[in-house]
Formats: C-alpha cells, structure tokens, sequence
C-alpha cells in the first residue's frame, strides 16, 4: 500500500514533530487541529526547530522552505477525504479518540489507514468505533519527535498484516526504529517507564530523599539522560496520572495505583513544565 498524504490531527508538541519527520521524509501533510490559532502555532514550532537545524549547518533554508512548503494547515476532519493515512494525536483521553476515530471512518477513503500515537490506550478499542478495524493501527512515536528514534507499533485484535507492513515501512522512511508491540495497557515503554516514575513519586511523598536526590541517584547512579520527576515534568503530571490510572484500571493490579501526591499536584494544576510548575518550578 503507497503512502502519498497523510493528516496528522493535533498540533500540540507530538503531533506537530510528527507532521515535521513526515514532512522532512517528503509526504504531503496536514495538520490538523480545532481553531487556526493552534495550527498556526503548531506550525511556527516546527518552523522553529527547522531553523535551528539551519543555524547549526544541517540543512540550508531552501531545504527548510521547501518541508514547510509541505505543510498545509486544517480546522476540519473532512479535509481528510483524499489523504491515504491519519496519525491521530489529540489529548490522551478515549473517549475523544473514539469520536474522532468514529468521524474519521466516515470522512476518509475506505483504503485510507487510522493510527493513533496513544501511549497507552488500547488499539483495539478505538478500532472497535470504526468500521474498518482491520485498517487501524497504533504509532506510538517518543517526544521529542524529531530527536527519538523509537515508534512502538502496535496491533490491534484485528489489525491486517498488510496494514502493518506498510506502518513499518513508513517508520522507517521517516528514519526511526519500528518495534512491535502487542496490545496490552501501557504497551511496552510506559508500563516499564510510568511505574518507575511513579515510585520515584512516592519515595519523595514518604521522605526518603529530596526530589533533586532522587533525580541525581537515578540520573547518576542509573545514568538516566534525566531523573524520573524532571522527566514527569516534562511529560505532564496530568499525562503521567492518566496513563497510571490505565494501567491500574486494565491490569488490575495494586502495583500501578497512582500515587496521592501525583493526584495532589494534578488537582492543584502543577502539571510540569506546560504550567510552569510540577515537581520543580519553571521560570
């Protein structure tokens, strides 16, 4: 199956480094998001990231204008009426996925394939609110796009094998390391990756060392690029609860209940780095 233009639907830092490495590998994109304003400044991140690549010497600016040139801007899901791929990367919340999902099914080409960049919502749920679940996948790309190499793809029950082969093969155009994954909450990086963050998270609530020590062992002792409550900051604390609770709720097990004080700071609003404010302030 050839892959000619795709939609990415969410201009919020994941899904505008996805539109980017698309774009960047050569594929017609539109970005999709709810008002102008969003893709407007979805754009202008991408554009940002482009012109640092430009001020180190990796790419001349005609090379940055013409990914850009790439890059159509859209407010409404029917613009996806002749594109052959949608990477679906709005808030991570499942009944929002299942409703655009839903309209999706309805507004797209019957070849067209639906992936979502869920990091831990199950494939085969958003596969069951279209009528083509066959030709629903996950693509689970790492933030930041444009740095990370890995996309965990993911097979929902009904997944085709064709449909898969053609995600590899995207992934890889795009210059990243396709790995498969089963369906299973948290798939693989999260359910490894949330519980450690949230012990980190409940080692500070019971005093056993300072949030800076807490990173410093990890970061030093563990050599982590980042220790696990800078990294839920930048995450997003209200990201990190949600995908807890997933966990919690689909493995049923007393090992992935969230934390109180991750609670705590969520009700608060310290949400990490996007409020200036999580474990750690931000000026």
């Amino acid at each position: 199956m050839k892959l000619e233009k795709i939609m990415v639907i969410g201009a919020g830092q994941m899904g505008s480094g996805i539109a980017q490495v698309c774009a960047e590998a050569g594929y017609d994109v539109i970005l999709n998001d709810l008002n102008s304003q969003l893709t407007e400044h979805g754009k202008n991140r991408i554009r940002s990231n482009l012109l640092r690549q430009v001020s180190k010497g990796r790419m001349k600016t005609e090379e940055m204008e013409a990914i850009l040139s790439l890059i159509s801007l859209s407010n409404k899901l029917e613009d996806a009426g002749d594109v052959d791929l949608v990477i679906e990367a709005a808030v991570e919340n499942i009944d929002t996925k299942s409703d655009i999902f839903r309209r999706l099914d309805e507004v797209t080409p019957e070849h067209t394939i639906l992936a979502s960049n869920t990091s831990s919502l199950p494939i085969t749920e958003l596969a069951a609110a279209t009528n083509r679940p066959e030709k629903v996948i996950g693509m689970h790309f790492m933030n930041p796009v444009p740095v990370m190499k890995l996309v965990e793809i993911i097979r929902g029950l009904a997944t085709a094998d064709e449909v898969y082969r053609t995600i590899e093969s995207l992934t890889k155009a795009l210059e990243k390391v396709p790995v498969e994954v089963n369906d299973f909450p948290g798939f693989v990086s999260n359910r490894i990756l949330m519980p450690m963050i949230n012990e980190a998270i409940f080692t500070l609530q019971e005093g056993v060392a300072t949030k800076e020590a807490i990173d410093e062992v990890m970061r030093l002792g563990m050599n982590h690029p980042m220790g696990p409550l800078t990294l839920a900051d930048f995450i997003g604390l209200d990201t990190c609860l949600y995908i807890m609770e997933t966990l919690h709720e689909g493995l049923g097990e007393d090992k992935y209940r969230p934390c109180p004080l991750l609670r705590k700071y969520v009700k608060a609003g310290w949400l990490g780095r996007k409020t200036g404010r999580g474990f750690y302030e931000y000026k």
